[in-house]
């Protein structure tokens, strides 16, 4: 305990010691905030010239401060799919019929490309349900191969808040139903009491380059009208009469539609922007700090941008997400870099891009670090931190218990701070210090809180408070200090299961335990990129960097194959889990 004591104390003398020499002032938060945030950047999009224009602000600053730079120049580059196009070879005719792009019909963003000509089955929903709780199979007794098969979206509880239906009811889900009945492509129908109005589904760009492998197209009730025209039935009477009956409804049309999908994904480069502050101690300064918080924004908001107004297109300028973090990480490094060769430990400051399209930049980062990963001893990740709230007068600091020895020392940095500081164990969150928990990486998350601006056009500089954030990074310097001032690295520990559970947009029955590879960077299957401990899978011998490729004999291609397939899944099955680890396929028996 003595010994503690004194390093806590010597911690806190050299932190009074940098204090004195170097300081973080609002002003100089303001400015950077100020050109981050300002109309001029358009909203810090990835992918645009904007966002690179503030990739050069921030290495400029990391230079002028006599930083090294890392990477390319400062710049880590990596591509993201940042549109979607439709060619002109996008059509749908069937007899008697020729369809208009955009008007009666549209492939989905994440539509397979390909030409089908095929009969059309009507299956309803399109469920194949067989659980305790709720049996419902559209499939039954209807041959599905190779032909399309038309759906309506949604489900026929769409009042009812708590229906059993809800985990099943989204589009991708009822794709991979299709797919494994080997059907050739899908037709999706908008029923009319999810959409008064009969307009086609916005074009969205999805945050990774996942495809569904077949054609997903959606069509208007008037379109799909004709083609039940012979059957005698229409959209809105099959709806009414599904949910009346609370009975499946299937049938041939007897029409043959030919359609043909050509979905081109656009990827642009963007950039991490990275820089090194070299340590003092000959043995600790190949062990690695690292200060980061993103830099990137949703542009000009629009469907699909992660917008809280997504019918509204303006500039969304991200003052607080994530100007301030971005502004903190500058000043940090300021702060810093004048003390050149005065900290043991290195000290790499990054900010990141595409943390808003499923923290992208930072995997990238982890995927690829710029030093051996196993050297990186703690991150500092600053989201959000410029909205200090006067009436709760305190801010957020998560992952407190991914360290042995983090209760210990920001107990005396915190006895003189204007305002509290809530701690908050878990090392997993909506935010980039999540991809380096993931690897073992203790994590330090600071953040003000959401407020009603957030994600929306009026996340402006005026509404900032510089002064609380000036104080917040006086805290955070200090901090930094005292694990830099450690004879050893931070004593990682597990806090939070490894896994999102916001990210699927439904909640799980039954988990493997393992956090997945959001971004869908794997082309064999599903990336994991950590196991929790004790978990299903860490118990059934899964490990980090695995790829499940099936489940119980199904495929799994991607994050949301994965998802769909652990819905029909139990608390105590026994499941047979295919992976590919180190080139070779395998076969993991795990218990839920």
């Amino acid at each position: 305990m003595k010994k503690i004591v004194l390093v806590l104390l010597t911690g806190l003398i050299t932190v009074a010691g940098f204090t004195q020499k170097a300081k973080i002032t609002a002003k100089d938060l303001h400015q950077y905030v100020q050109f981050l945030a300002s109309d001029s950047l358009k909203g810090r999009k990835p992918g645009t010239a904007e966002i690179n224009v503030a990739a050069g602000f921030i290495r400029d600053h990391f230079n002028a401060d006599g930083l090294t730079l890392l990477g390319d120049n400062g710049f880590q580059w990596f591509e993201i799919v940042t549109d979607v196009n439709l060619t002109e070879k996008n059509t749908l005719s069937f007899p008697g019929f020729e369809g208009t792009l955009r008007k009666n019909f549209i492939p989905l963003s994440f539509s397979g490309s390909g030409a089908v000509t095929a009969p059309v089955l009507f299956l309803g929903y399109g469920f194949d349900l067989n659980l305790d709780s709720l049996k419902w199979n559209d499939y039954r007794g209807m041959d599905t191969q190779g032909k399309w098969v038309m759906i309506f979206r949604a489900d026929p509880e769409l009042d009812n808040s708590d229906s059993k239906f809800i985990p099943f009811s989204d589009v991708r889900s009822k794709v991979l139903s299709a797919k494994d009945h080997g059907a050739a492509g899908l037709l999706l129908v908008t029923p009319r009491g999810q959409e008064k109005e009969d307009k086609l589904m916005p074009l969205s760009v999805e945050n990774n380059e996942v495809t569904a492998g077949i054609p997903v197209i959606n069509i208007t009730r008037e379109l799909a009208d004709q083609l039940l025209k012979s059957s005698g039935n229409s959209v809105d009477s099959l709806d009414k009469s599904i949910i009346r009956s609370k009975t499946p409804k299937s049938f041939e049309t007897g029409v043959v539609v030919t359609a043909v999908t050509d979905v081109v994904q656009k990827r642009q480069k963007t950039a991490n922007v990275m820089a090194l502050l070299e340590g003092s101690d000959p043995l600790l300064k190949n062990e690695y700090l690292v200060v980061g918080g993103h830099y990137d924004h949703l542009g000009f908001g629009g469907p699909g941008s992660g917008s809280r107004m997504p019918d509204t297109v303006a500039i969304h300028n991200g003052a607080d997400d994530n100007a301030s973090g971005a502004a903190m990480v500058m000043e940090l490094a300021k702060r810093f870099a004048p003390e050149k060769g005065k900290t043991k430990r290195s000290i790499i400051f990054v900010t990141f891009s595409a943390e808003e399209i499923g923290l992208i930049g930072s995997k990238y980062f982890v995927d690829h670090p710029p030093v051996d990963l196993k050297k990186i001893k703690t991150m500092f990740n600053f989201d959000m931190v410029g909205r200090y709230n006067k009436e709760k007068k305190s801010i957020s600091l998560s992952g407190t218990g991914t360290s042995a020895e983090a209760d210990s020392l920001l107990k005396p940095l915190e006895k003189k701070l204007p305002f509290g500081v809530v701690h908050s164990p878990d090392g997993y969150g909506p935010s980039d210090h999540a991809s380096f928990y993931s690897s073992n990486i203790p994590v330090f998350y600071f953040n003000t809180g959401v407020h009603m601006d957030y994600h929306t056009p009026f996340d402006d500089t005026d509404k900032l408070n510089f002064k609380a954030e000036k104080q917040i990074g006086d805290f955070a310097a200090g901090l930094i200090l005292a694990v830099d001032g450690l004879p050893k690295a931070l004593t990682f520990k597990e806090s939070g299961k490894r896994q999102s559970n916001g990210r699927s947009g439904r909640q799980l029955k039954v988990t493997l335990g393992v956090m997945p590879d959001f971004a869908g960077t794997e082309k064999k299957g599903l990336r994991i990129d950590g196991v929790t401990k004790d978990g299903p899978a860490d118990k059934g011998g899964m490990k980090k960097s695995d790829i499940i490729t099936g489940i119980n004999g199904m495929p799994v291609g991607d994050i949301y194959e994965y998802m769909t397939r652990l819905k029909k899944l139990k608390h105590g099955m026994t499941v047979n889990v295919e992976i590919i680890r180190d080139g070779k396929n395998q076969v993991l028996v795990i218990q839920l």
